[in-house]
């Protein structure tokens, strides 16, 4: 067997692998205890994925697929969060004054 990917996280890890037992590649996650020795912090890099030696090339294109598809997702969430931003901030403000006006010009005895 020849480790392939470190993964972030161990949630990270188990995803990668199931998504290669998906595809037919049996694999084996480890640095479970590792990752718990650090303690309530995720700990990071500790969580590996092994194949074996047969279906290594396969194992990574899988891999390079998913990278490319998690960069993408977050590049969309990234545009998307970018579109409101400013329409916001423009309510937000517009709010606040109206509420600034009604205090300053509002009669009250």
């Amino acid at each position: 067997m020849k480790l392939i990917y470190k993964a972030k996280d161990i949630t990270e890890a188990h995803i990668i692998s199931g998504l290669l037992k998906s595809n037919d590649i049996d694999s084996h996650v480890g640095g479970h205890y590792l990752q718990g020795g650090v303690g309530e912090l995720a700990a990071m890099e500790f969580a590996t994925i092994n194949v074996a030696d047969e279906n290594v090339d396969s194992a990574l294109s899988i891999i390079a697929e998913y990278e490319r598809a998690d960069i993408q997702t977050n590049k969309a969430d990234q545009k998307n969060k970018s579109i409101f931003t400013a329409p916001l901030i423009v309510l937000s403000i517009s709010i606040i004054m109206m509420m600034l006006l009604a205090i300053a010009f509002g009669d009250y005895k």
